[in-house]
Order: C-alpha cells, then structure tokens, then sequence
C-alpha cells in the first residue's frame, strides 16, 4: 500500500461522471487535480487511492444521520449511531455473499495545518503501518488470504478506507479497522521510509506528468487563498519535513469515532451490523474535536492564465475551470442546474461541446465537462479540450469561447434540457447496480455534512430543475474574471 495516484476531476465512473452530485464529464480526464488515489490507475479529480482500482461514484453528497434510524428508500440504506457517536450506515444489498465495510473520517487536504501540506495523505499511507495487535503489512495480507481487498483514499474532505470481504468475513475488517482507529503505532523507523514513498510517489504521478503538473499550477492559481489551492499529496518541500510529531498529532486529534462514519453495503441487516459495530467500535471514547477552520475564498477581480511547454507532452491540452458554488457553499442552490448544464455542455457525445468541436467542425479529439458539487467548501466547473493535429489551441480555444457565449446568450431549450436531466436519472439508477456504488454515495455526502435523506431526493431535484435555472446558473458561473486558464503545449526536443 505504497503508491497513489493523482486524480484529476471528476472520478472516472463507467457513467461518465453524471452520478449524483457528479454533473457529467467525458471519459478524457481533465486537468484540474484535486484527489489522490492509491493504486496503479490514474484516475480523471478532486482523491488519493491505494492498491487495486476500485470504481468511486464520488459526485453524490449525503449526509449526517441522528440517532434513530432513518431510511432512504432509493438504497434501502438505514442509519443510527452509537453512543460514541459514530455514525454508522448499512445498505442491504443480496445480489452476492459479499459485504463492503468503509470508514469514512472528517478530514482532509483541506485540513492540513499551514505549511504541512500533505499530512492527511501521508497518514493515510501510515494507517496501514500496524498496530500492536496487527504489526505492519498484516492489515492487508490477512485481508488478501480471506479473499478479500482493501484500498483507501484521501480527498479535500474526508479520509476513507473500505474492506470488500465475503460476508462471514465482517467480524474481521470490522475488528481490523476499530484496532487502527486508535491502536497505530508510529515512529522514525516507519515514518521516515515512508515519507520517501511518498515523494517517490508525487515524483512518478505529478512531477513527471505534464498534465498533473499544470493542473497543481493551475489549481493554485484559480484558488487565492483558499486551502483547495494545495494539492492533496502536499507541496514536495512541505512533504520532505513532515515527521512522526507531525503523523501522531494530526493521528490523535482527528482519528476518532465521533469523526467518522461506517458504512456497510451487501448481503447483512442493520441488526447484525449493529451488534458487530458496538462490540468493536462501541467501546472506543469519544474525544474532543477541533473546528475545522478554513479561511473562505475572497472575491476575484481578474482572470488568470498558465501556459505551460514541456516535451514530455504529447499533444496540446487546453482547459478553463471557474469558481462555482457546491451544495455546501456559496449560491447552494445552482448546484443541481449546474449538474445539468455540464450534462447538456460537455456530457458526452450528445453534449454541445463534443457535437460542435469534434463531429461537426472536426477541430477537437475529445472536449468536455466536468462539476462537482459535493465539496464543503467552494467548488469549480470545468471546460477541457484537446486540438486535432494541425488545429491550433488560439482556434480551438475561440471555438470553445463561441460555444459558451452562445449558451450564456441564448440558454438552453426545453428538449435539451429534460434529454439531459434523463440521462442523468437513469445514470443514478445504475450506480445503486454495483456493491461499491451506494457506499461511496451514501459516505462521501455524509462526509461533508449532507443529510442522508437527500440521496433519495436527488432524482427528483434534478428533474426539478427548469431551463430558467440553468440559464441563470450559467450566467452566474461563467465569468471570465471568476476562471483560470491552462494551456499545454509540447516543446521540441532539438
């Protein structure tokens, strides 16, 4: 469990991005880079994931649960909380024998104190470092020998972990995950190596990688003060000095059950999850957490631009991403017309951008979309493109502009915009399919402070939505002093 790597926005998803919350995104990954992941694919924004390559439908934002349970039909999913109060989630799900335990913690990049940038992610590398009951490299090994996977990943938001085990294999992720909750054991002897890990791993997926590289630049620079503006893995000169001071104090002041979330998707009822949960979890303290203090992002007054050359590029990539309100910031109400303008500009073959750019005008190989509104804080909507040979970024870069003028100027029609709102229904019926689906929904919503009922409701909202809404939310989001530029090009070698 060594390496990640970097995820530019949004995850790839098998639904082109449009699960819920996600808004749509074509299968090119654009460049703005906000998750890390361990494991050996990159993987299109915002996480840090490791080992095997798991498919995240990271777009839907759910939320918190009180103490009763409660349910939400569309999953069937009900939640309580134990007297510690972690809150712990459970999604009935029989098509195997199989389960899918995730535990999701209330910290991230974002998190990071000022100069450290990097420790959530480094920890989270630490967290399979062994405890005394489970010595380093047996976490994953005694999982593999009972069939099982694991893998875990760190965002701007939340740090999670997840297990898929047979069913009679609960009992043992479960009791393995509560032993690491509050039993890691750190110190210089497998801090250290790992840190070098880490740079090694920023080295092969952001420092090597031309289009990783201009996306962290570029990134920092749409952001002026708002920590999103750090990459998730840390700025390498931050990396080299975080230390095992720094891994137990960040360890012992967010690691805790009433910081985290357990969700359990697959063949098991609440009333076996809840007796597993309170043998393990159940008797781990509560402790006193911090505020997350983040500053907010001030007004922007100019646009900015990157132009980045390098030869290890292997053709021009242009993109533009602006500062856009999520469900948790800013005007929180565009964020579902928001999901449906990037479905209707850049959501695949259908979309305007593709027809316009790529089918008709033939001046594009991919171009594209990309929004998520489950951030916390404030969020970005994206516009990507990649020329043909022999068209130039000036003319595809005009070509783009064009498009976005026309829809700020004369919106969207009726017909295009209940087309879009259905692909993107549908889309959120398949991702309730798959064992992983529903747990990463259901916890990436509760870990930025969404309420669990709003996964049942989102279908409906966003059928909800009217052309007005999505015409007002266009002209509020696409403003050219609210946006930054990047643009790759190759550099001749001689």
């Amino acid at each position: 469990m060594s390496d990640c790597c970097t995820e530019p926005s949004p995850p790839a998803c098998g639904v082109r991005g449009q699960g819920e919350g996600g808004g749509a995104a074509a299968s090119e990954a654009p460049e703005l880079l906000l998750t890390l992941r361990r494991g050996p694919l990159p993987l299109p924004r915002n996480a840090v994931e490791r080992g095997k390559s798991l498919v995240f439908f990271f777009f839907l934002v759910l939320a918190l649960a009180a103490a009763p349970p409660a349910s939400a039909q569309r999953f069937g999913a009900e939640s309580f909380t134990l007297d510690n109060g972690m809150q712990v989630v459970v999604v009935p799900n029989h098509r195997v024998p199989a389960v899918m335990q995730m535990v999701w913690y209330k910290i991230g990049g974002a998190d990071d104190p000022l100069g450290k940038s990097g420790i959530a992610h480094f920890l989270e590398h630490l967290m399979f470092k062994g405890t005394m009951a489970t010595p380093s490299g047996a976490f994953t090994a005694l999982i593999s020998r009972n069939g099982g996977r694991d893998n875990a990943f760190t965002t701007q938001d939340y740090t999670a972990f997840h297990e898929t085990v047979a069913r009679d294999r609960l009992d043992l992720v479960m009791r393995l995950e509560a032993d690491r909750m509050t039993g890691l054991v750190l110190d210089d002897k497998v801090v250290l190596p790992e840190r070098d890990v880490v740079l090694e791993e920023r080295r092969t997926r952001i420092d090597n990688e031309p289009g990783a590289l201009l996306a962290e630049q570029l990134r920092a620079t749409l952001f002026l003060h708002h920590p999103y503006r750090n990459p998730n893995i840390g700025w390498e000169n931050e990396i080299r000095v975080l230390g095992t001071v720094d891994a137990l104090a960040s360890y012992r002041k967010w690691y805790a059950p009433n910081n985290a979330i357990l969700v359990i998707a697959g063949d098991v009822g609440t009333a076996e999850v809840r007796s597993l949960a309170e043998k393990h979890f159940g008797p781990i303290p509560a402790r006193p957490l911090p505020a997350r203090e983040r500053v907010e992002e001030p007004s922007h007054f100019a646009a900015t631009r990157l132009e980045m050359k390098s030869a290890r590029a292997p053709q021009p990539r242009w993109s533009r991403s602006y500062i856009a309100p999520s469900y948790r910031a800013g005007e929180t109400a565009q964020a579902y017309p928001l999901q449906v303008l990037a479905e209707i500009l850049g959501g695949g073959a259908s979309s305007r951008l593709y027809k316009t750019l790529v089918l008709d005008r033939g001046l594009a190989l991919s171009a594209g979309t990309h929004y998520s509104p489950s951030m916390i804080d404030l969020t970005t909507f994206g516009v990507y493109a990649t020329p043909k040979p022999g068209v130039s970024v000036a003319d595809l870069e005009a070509a783009v502009d064009a498009e976005l003028h026309r829809l700020v100027r004369d919106g969207v029609d009726r017909g295009e915009a209940q087309r879009a709102k259905e692909r993107m229904q549908a889309a959120s019926v398949y991702a309730g399919d798959s064992l992983s689906g529903p747990p990463n929904i259901i916890g990436a919503a509760l870990a930025i402070g969404q309420r669990l009922d709003e996964v049942e409701v989102w279908p409906d909202r966003i059928g909800a939505v009217t052309s007005a809404e999505i015409d007002a939310a266009a002209r509020a989001v696409l403003v050219e002093r609210n946006s930054a530029t990047g643009v790759l090009l190759p550099e001749p070698t001689s």
